[in-house]
């Protein structure tokens, strides 16, 4: 696997290093000791698949809010999508910066979004599949969001956004939000 620190602190892309042969290809995904090395998370306690039927689609942005803030890492297995995190961080100078980066099963890529973040993305072929890797369980009372279409964002959505579930439709803007105090 190979680490690259990207422009949000803490935020990781992370490539598979895979083995050919005409069999095909193996990959880990996982290594604790080399994420330990990189002082990364090694303690995964819920793992999501998420199935997307239709391109433009959007999900997100979401997050839980402390005590019950998590790591997260997202891997594209099927498809291509624009995966994007968001800075939510109280102290951080990044704070409402955010970063896009393409997920695909061709690429191999995963991105390790750190605690005090908020993640979505944008669906860019039909039937799309992301597998989630979290650190802490799901908590609803804790969950939160930020408007995927807030103008001060101004996230550059690949495509033009057509469908988002009703939900995510009414998220708070980020100006409505009160940072994430870790």
């Amino acid at each position: 696997m190979k680490f690259e620190p990207l422009e949000l602190d803490g935020l990781i892309r992370i490539s598979l290093e895979s083995i050919e042969d005409s069999r095909g290809a193996f990959a880990r995904q996982f290594c604790s000791r080399e994420f330990s090395k990189n002082n990364l998370n090694t303690n995964w306690v819920q793992m999501n698949h998420s199935v997307n039927k239709a391109s433009s689609t959007i999900r997100g942005l979401h997050f839980q809010r402390p005590p019950f803030h998590e790591v997260k890492m997202v891997r594209c297995l099927r498809g291509r999508v624009f995966d994007i995190a968001v800075d939510l961080r109280a102290d951080s100078p990044s704070f409402g910066q955010w970063h896009g980066e393409e997920l695909s099963d061709q690429n191999g890529r995963a991105l390790y979004i750190p605690a005090g973040f908020a993640h979505g993305f944008q669906v860019l072929e039909p039937d799309s599949e992301l597998f989630y890797w979290h650190s802490n369980f799901y908590e609803p009372d804790s969950e939160g969001g930020v408007n995927p279409l807030d103008p001060l964002l101004g996230i550059d959505w690949p495509l033009p956004p057509e469908t988002m579930s009703p939900r995510d439709q009414k998220l708070p803007q980020l100006s409505e939000i009160d940072p994430i105090k870790l």
